[in-house]
């Protein structure tokens, strides 16, 4: 495949290794690019990275770069749709990274109807390790930290990797103060779902 016809994903590192492990079982076949997900509620530190990743992935792969991150991973009114849209690239049917590794299409709001569920990835285990570390090393206080799990009722586990008790230890090890209410075994079946169709609908605008 020459390189103007491959594809290329830009995506938060949050689904990093999940995108990787498809790769490596040939499960995905793409060019990756990764924008680091340390930035992650942090809406002008995303787009100032995001930008440049997509303009040069556009560069190198012309009509031929999928998006993947959620509608909401810039702001509350799908400020990511609108920056896939004036980019002219398709983004994957998702609202956030938790939501692809549920299946996309909104299924997030399904599983947390009144959005007061923690879901805890690899990815997202790893943010909160890293704003944790930051926190202190900021002087920011045990119980201030745990202000951020507030009207929270609980966590749940997503299991991708198939790691379920290692993914447990490194939750519990963040001492959130919450309870971990259910492990959720959804590997990384829902995560390449969603990519492909995305992949799909950009062959379409091709054709």
């Amino acid at each position: 495949m020459n390189q103007k016809a491959k594809l290329c994903l830009v995506s938060c590192s949050v689904l990093k290794d999940e995108i990787l492990k498809l790769v490596q079982q040939g499960e995905l076949d793409a060019e990756l690019v990764f924008v680091s997900k340390y930035h992650h509620v942090d809406y002008a530190e995303i787009e100032k990275n995001l930008r440049p990743a997509i303009q040069g992935a556009l560069q190198r792969y012309p009509g031929n770069v999928v998006l993947v991150y959620g509608d909401l991973c810039l702001g509350m009114n799908k400020e990511m749709k609108k920056l896939a849209e004036e980019y002219g690239i398709v983004k994957v049917d998702a609202l956030n990274c938790i939501d692809c590794q549920l299946g996309g299409k909104e299924k997030y709001l399904e599983a947390d109807p009144h959005q007061d569920l923690m879901f805890m990835s690899p990815g997202m285990t790893d943010f909160f390790k890293h704003a944790k570390e930051t926190m202190r090393k900021e002087g920011i206080g045990e119980a201030e930290v745990k202000q951020l799990f507030n009207g929270i009722r609980g966590i749940i586990l997503l299991d991708t990797l198939g790691n379920a008790a290692q993914l447990r230890a490194e939750v519990e090890s963040l001492d959130t103060g919450l309870e971990i209410l259910e492990t959720m075994h959804v590997g990384c079946e829902n995560t390449k779902n969603v990519i492909q169709e995305a992949i799909e609908r950009n062959r379409k605008t091709q054709t």
